[in-house]
């Protein structure tokens, strides 16, 4: 899944507002290395957990148990890049004056983004494990990605990773009518005397109402007894927001040289709290609903945890710093931009070894399910990526090459890379 799913120009110089004019790209060509291989390791993560699931590794006594059963953190991560990624432009048109993103194309690029690959796996799983159990209306619904809106006892075999897929649609629905919002609202109440300056902290001030909806979703959930919330964009979008928040400071202040400075500290907090995230605190291990008390520690200490791994990133990226040259390293960055084939097929990967082997749920070696499966999810990956993804953002005009930053001036102080 790029959040990108989801998921991708170089900062120009403030100017005063001017006419709407169509803007050539929604996500530029340029990519950041170092994001890419967050995504690589958020995919890798989910495919970690699921090979922890169906063999019971999670639901063991210590600690890496319980921290295989947190790894449905890379979620969070996910959502956040896309908010992140894909608000910047409104961001920047709104900070800086340049064009607004057409509604109509961005939509478009997002449905060639995701949708191909996406029913390419739906129909293989659907047809190879659930095709007699299954009417014209249950196809439907999978492929429209319409699944979480009606109440199912179980996904089908092989797509039980899907659920993420209509909440990141929604959002890419969602988001035209959001940037609008933030638009006027950040163009209201005389912030042009205050600049950019004062528009970028109006935006944040209406990004910061987003978080309250997830809050109310969890609270009505639990008092109306509707877990189904749950599978919902508002639930979510906390972590969204968490990106636009985390866009709109990346245009603003380009580069904090305070992040920088303290990044290897935020990195570390950030384990130690995934760590607390993984105790009881953030609810059961198991599929027991967790009470509304862990819900909202679970999505707090989420959210956390993801911002404190992408804002250092995002906020100081200084290609020459050595996190930036462990995460961005080739390998990485490659696996990053075919991670969402890779989320796509490891759980109909992992499906098939347990059909083919006859291997009971919930038993099996670890080690020997995570070697065959990744090695499976691999090779079918490398191949959905260079001729379903690759092809269809052709159709959209975006090379898919990441290309390196310009060189910057001698004895200047480098603007921070956008992806």
């Amino acid at each position: 899944m790029e959040s990108g799913p989801g998921p991708e120009k170089a900062p120009v110089t403030a100017a005063e507002p001017h006419p709407v004019e169509p803007a050539p790209l929604t996500e530029p060509a340029r990519r950041d290395a170092a994001l890419d291989g967050i995504r690589a390791l958020a995919a890798l993560g989910v495919w970690v957990l699921h090979v922890a699931g169906n063999t019971g590794v999670m639901y063991r006594e210590g600690m890496f148990a319980w921290m295989t059963t947190r790894l449905g953190i890379a979620v969070p991560v996910f959502f956040l890049l896309s908010g992140l990624l894909l608000y910047r432009p409104w961001a920047r048109a709104v900070l800086e004056g340049t064009p607004v993103p057409r509604p109509g194309r961005y939509l478009w690029r997002r449905v060639l983004r995701v949708m191909p690959a996406y029913w390419v796996v739906t129909v293989l799983a659907l047809a190879a494990w659930s095709w007699s159990a299954l009417d014209w209306a249950d196809w439907a619904k999978w492929l429209l990605l319409m699944q979480n809106y009606f109440e199912q006892e179980r996904a089908p075999d092989g797509l039980y990773q899907m659920w993420t897929m209509p909440i990141e649609m929604a959002f890419y629905l969602s988001l035209p009518a959001l940037a609008w919002l933030l638009h006027r609202w950040a163009r209201t109440g005389g912030t042009e005397a205050g600049g950019a300056g004062g528009r970028a902290v109006r935006l944040l001030a209406g990004i910061a109402v987003l978080p309250l909806i997830s809050v109310l979703s969890v609270v009505l959930s639990h008092t109306l007894e509707q877990p189904q919330l749950a599978l919902w964009l508002p639930h979510h979008l906390i972590y969204f927001a968490a990106g636009m928040a985390m866009a709109v400071l990346s245009v603003w202040i380009r580069e904090s040289r305070a992040i920088d400075a303290l990044a290897p500290q935020l990195l570390v907090l950030a384990v130690l709290l995934y760590a607390v995230l993984s105790t009881e605190l953030a609810g059961p291990r198991t599929l027991t609903l967790p009470s509304m008390g862990q819900s909202l520690w679970r999505m707090f200490l989420e959210a956390v945890v993801a911002i404190l791994v992408v804002g250092p990133f995002a906020l100081a990226a200084r290609h020459d710093s050595l996190r930036h040259r462990v995460l961005g390293n080739p390998v990485t960055a490659y696996l990053g931009r075919i991670s969402y084939s890779f989320f796509l097929w490891h759980a109909p990967v992992i499906t098939l070894y347990y059909k083919a082997t006859g291997t009971e749920p919930f038993s099996g070696d670890f080690v020997k399910v995570a070697i065959l499966t990744f090695a499976g999810s691999m090779l079918l990956s490398v191949a959905s990526y260079h001729l379903i993804e690759e092809n269809a953002l052709r159709l959209t005009g975006r090379s898919t090459a990441p290309a390196p930053p310009p060189p910057a001036p001698e004895g200047a102080r480098p603007a921070a890379p956008v992806p």
